[in-house]
């Protein structure tokens, strides 16, 4: 009698620890959204098929990789909490390349005894040959109304344009060795100086949005502009930084893309837009605007470039390469409805 008494919830046991289990990981997923999924996915995955891919050295040259992404990551999140998104930051970082690698080699045929200030001047032509790009693009969406995908999309024609038009399609070489010397493969305290500057980056970001009134208001914006305006918030001053720091954020990758290649490239970051737009989504930062989170974003570019690195260790093609990237944007988008209507709905 006993033995049929203790079959039943013996059997039920298995039932209710998985949805013990189920709860815990919807709990997860609402609070930290498919990141840490993909992440942990993408390592096991990757660990599989290639013996080299968790050595030290590889995952320093993965940190080294990533910093680039990481930048332009964090400047499209603040579009994307606003409500909108970037689609020029690879024009930014193309024309602030050719940029500042044709002020130098002109400041360095000028100056060829300070070698010094041609290469801050460069810089500073070329970050500031970028901001312009997010000046028109903040101008175009917070004043004049346009749709960011449309101002975006055609301010990325012509920069990519103005860019080759520049250059006539031939990457400007022969820069001062000084500038790659520093900014490419500098150290500071045994630290990469792009590392470096990356994490002076997030931490500059991470103050904003966490310490700052303009924090508050990005966000803001991007949750009910219409509310933001009636509570006193300068909504059109509020996008206006917004694509500014978008275009410096990525202005800085270029100009540590352009010091780590070498030379001025007008096709440097043709798909850093793509990539920028599915590190934000899958950190969880929402296409609706008003969430984002700068760890969450760093996280989320680190882990397009475990993907990236994964895939050239298990020797897949560039071009099979475009379609796991554009899935896993499918992917994280769908997860983004998911959890959307899931803590809408408020189940656990």
């Amino acid at each position: 009698m006993s033995t049929a008494l203790s079959s039943p919830s013996t059997s039920r046991s298995p039932k209710g620890a998985l949805a013990s289990a189920t709860a815990v990981l919807r709990r997860l997923f609402l609070q930290l959204g498919v990141l840490p999924f993909m992440l942990l996915g993408a390592l096991l995955v990757f660990t599989c098929l290639s013996d080299q891919f968790l050595t030290s050295q590889n995952l320093v040259n993965l940190l080294r990789q990533s910093v680039y992404l990481i930048l332009v990551s964090m400047g499209q999140m603040l579009a994307l909490v606003t409500g909108g998104f970037d689609l020029s930051v690879g024009t930014v970082m193309a024309i602030t390349s050719v940029v500042s690698a044709l002020a130098m080699n002109a400041l360095a045929a000028s100056w060829p005894d300070a070698l010094w200030l041609a290469v801050l001047g460069g810089c500073l032509v070329g970050v500031a040959a970028g901001l312009v790009v997010g000046l028109i693009n903040g101008v175009g969406v917070a004043f004049i109304g346009v749709s960011p995908f449309i101002m975006t999309l055609g301010v990325q024609s012509i920069g990519f344009g103005l860019a080759l038009f520049l250059t006539g399609g031939v990457p400007v070489s022969g820069l001062p060795a000084a500038f790659s010397d520093l900014f490419g493969f500098g150290t500071v305290l045994g630290i990469p100086i792009p590392i470096a500057v990356t994490a002076a980056c997030v931490l500059g970001v991470l103050i904003v949005m966490a310490r700052l009134p303009l924090g508050t208001h990005l966000l803001a914006v991007g949750g009910n502009a219409k509310a933001a305006a009636l509570s006193g918030i300068e909504t059109r001053r509020v996008l206006m930084l917004a694509y500014l720091l978008c275009s410096g954020l990525s202005a800085i990758s270029g100009l540590l893309l352009t010091a780590r290649v070498e030379t001025g490239e007008a096709n440097l970051g043709g798909t850093v837009a793509l990539e920028s737009i599915a590190a934000c989504v899958i950190a969880g930062v929402s296409l609706r605007g008003g969430s984002g989170r700068v760890p969450s974003v760093v996280l989320g570019a680190i882990f397009i470039g475990v993907v990236q690195n994964g895939m050239n260790l298990a020797s897949v093609g560039s071009y099979l390469q475009m379609v796991v990237l554009g899935a896993l944007l499918i992917v994280a988008v769908v997860a983004d409805q998911l959890r959307h209507r899931l803590s809408a709905s408020g189940r656990l």
